[in-house]
């Protein structure tokens, strides 16, 4: 499997980036849970694939910008479908399966075929989880950064209180990743990015 680089990637953003402003908020969320990804790495001293771990992590949210319309607005009530967009958008690129998952599996504490019929869910009837070590450790990443405006840090308490609101499962799949990788020092990135912590 050919992984992209660094530049390929950015490549690949500024080419569906509808506007730099969704150029910014989208690609700079990638770089932070790149960033956030790779101290767990460095800290787990884990034999994950680092390079599969920086493109997923670059690339998991490709998708959201198939939801900006014609007037250059995010429409937020699609936004669960980003990561189902995502994996189109790369698979329209050429890109293999073990790079597109990253954009189906990252949302939430991953979405289950169940959970699409249970919950009337706006994406086709599927199993979206993480199933690799790459792709629990991006998505347990994304956790810890939010595209809100303005955008923010989210802790590990916050997240956790959150996610319940999706099922008492979905906490305990939280915690378990946290036990597992570890919670992330933001402190660093709040101060290389400014961005508050919530």
């Amino acid at each position: 499997m050919r992984i992209p680089t660094d530049e390929q990637i950015r490549a690949l953003h500024e080419k569906h980036a509808p506007t730099r402003e969704a150029f910014d908020l989208v690609y700079i969320h990638c770089e932070i849970v790149c960033c956030i990804a790779e101290q767990l790495l460095a800290r787990t001293g884990s034999d994950l694939n680092r390079d599969l771990v920086r493109a997923g992590s670059l690339l998991h949210d490709i998708g959201v910008y198939r939801l900006y319309g014609a007037s250059g607005k995010l429409d937020h009530t699609r936004y669960l479908q980003h990561g189902v967009l995502g994996y189109e958008l790369l698979l329209e690129e050429g890109f293999p399966d073990e790079i597109r998952r990253f954009c189906s599996c990252h949302t939430g504490m991953g979405i289950s075929r169940s959970d699409v019929r249970e919950q009337g869910l706006p994406l086709p009837v599927a199993d979206y989880m993480a199933e690799s070590g790459e792709e629990k450790l991006v998505m347990y990443a994304d956790k810890f950064h939010s595209k809100t405006t303005p955008p923010t840090f989210v802790s590990a308490v916050s997240y956790a209180a959150q996610v319940r609101r999706f099922g008492e499962n979905k906490v305990v799949t939280f915690k378990a990743m946290c036990e597992t990788f570890g919670v992330p020092d933001l402190a660093p990135f709040t101060t290389a990015y400014g961005y508050a912590l919530v």
